[in-house]
């Protein structure tokens, strides 16, 4: 099945949107009263909603980006810090007039999610956390991260772009051809290879630290959340789900078996029907507050 399969039928466009002064990477899909906003993980670009958009676009608009120095979005030259991150993406709502969105986040998307609904929460309906990262800085997973990705980078060896995506898989059936090729051409643009060292920055330990959402920023959360997290996540194991889910209020997690760090992906036949269900609630609920 290949990317172009999953959203076969679908009416979206691939735009470069301003947001902030840095060309961003957006698919948009679907319409409806209310969006959805889907971000990625470290090193990963927004083909990592390939199964998923079209089954959410029916009902809802849909806008899944390449985050800021990463896919085909501008790459300033700084330390991708998560307030540089949740910057990025407040301008990008911003920029397509987007006031109060629905965030799916995996991994680095799930961090930065999580943030701007604890600092700004009248611009989040709801939050999907998945396979999320933020809450632990382990030295060894930090090490796997930066070593695997940057040998990827700076190599031209394809062989080490499947070995990277691979990574994120519990079954590496999972990590087609069609995404590794998208990845290593993703991976070998002149300025991405250039810039590889801000985007691994937050697998620095002094960076992480500073970055990283602890138990009273994510008592903050006021929107509806949604923990999703794979039994072999190979980044982080399942009391980190439960320990993350247990300090965001009223937060519901749901584990996936045979499954690693790209639940909507390797999971989408459970995940997605999961997804559109907590949409629901999550609108069902704002209006019988409202």
């Amino acid at each position: 099945m290949t990317i172009w399969n999953e959203l076969g039928g679908l009416d979206f466009t691939v735009r470069t949107v301003d947001a902030g002064g840095v060309p961003t990477r957006a698919l948009q899909a679907g319409s409806g009263e209310e969006a959805v906003v889907f971000l990625h993980g470290t090193s990963g670009h927004l083909e990592a909603f390939a199964r998923n958009i079209a089954v959410h676009a029916p009902s809802y608009e849909c806008h899944a980006i390449d985050m800021l120095g990463h896919g085909y979005t501008g790459k300033p030259d700084y330390k991708y810090e998560i307030p540089r991150y949740v910057e990025h993406l407040v301008n990008y709502l911003d920029a397509v007039g987007l006031a109060k969105v629905h965030l799916v986040g995996e991994s680095l998307g799930g961090w930065v999610a999580a943030q701007l609904a604890s600092e700004q929460p009248d611009r989040v309906r709801s939050l999907q956390l998945l396979a999320a990262g933020g809450t632990v800085a382990n030295p060894e997973v930090m090490q796997r991260i930066k070593t695997s990705t940057t040998n990827a980078v700076r190599s031209d060896d394809i062989e080490l772009t499947r070995a990277r995506l691979r990574l994120l898989m519990h079954d590496p059936a999972h990590a087609t051809e069609e995404l590794v090729q998208v990845r290593h051409q993703i991976y070998h643009q002149p300025d991405f290879v250039a810039n590889i060292h801000n985007l691994l920055s937050l697998q620095e330990m002094e960076i992480r630290q500073r970055n990283l959402l602890r138990p009273d920023r994510l008592a903050r959360i006021e929107a509806p959340t949604l923990v999703v997290w794979g039994h072999e996540n190979p980044f982080g194991d399942v009391p980190e789900a439960k320990k993350m889910a247990e300090d965001i209020p009223g937060a519901r997690l749901q584990l996936f078996t045979e499954c690693g760090h790209w639940p909507q992906h390797e999971q989408a036949a459970l995940y997605n029907p999961l997804s559109l269900e907590f949409l629901a609630e999550a609108s069902a609920r704002a209006k019988s507050v409202a």
